[in-house]
């Protein structure tokens, strides 16, 4: 069961939209916060949740108005994942994109479940 899940979010000319989610909120369900990305990445927040304490965020970050939802891409990797899923905005919904040789089990411990590769690597323990 992950514990641990980061969250990177990508997009272009989002730093207002992104900036209230840098701060401290009792209002959201979900209250850790977002740090601007330092390596050459100014269109780039990360953050790390704790335990399964991020129930929300997807659609908190859908319901933002993003001011070009096509750059919007969100990775999410939780720490049992083999990598990192891949979710973007189209129709303004994010939806997992899914990944060549991955595979995601949805009844996994965490919110999106736990992404695995198919590709005869063989899985973390």
């Amino acid at each position: 069961m992950s514990r641990f899940v980061g969250v990177v979010v990508i997009a272009r000319d989002a730093s207002d939209v992104m900036e209230p989610l840098t701060r401290p909120d009792d209002d959201r369900e979900w209250h850790q916060c977002f740090t601007p990305a330092e390596v050459g990445m100014s269109d780039a927040w990360t953050v790390e949740f704790i335990r399964r304490n991020w129930d929300g965020l997807l659609a908190h970050l859908e319901a933002l108005p993003w001011p070009r939802p096509e750059t919007v891409q969100v990775l999410i990797g939780g720490e049992d994942d083999d990598c990192f899923g891949l979710w973007m905005m189209y129709g303004g919904r994010l939806v997992e994109v899914p990944l060549p040789h991955t595979l995601r089990d949805p009844d996994g411990c965490d919110v999106t479940g736990m992404l695995t590769r198919t590709d005869g690597r063989p899985a973390k323990h």
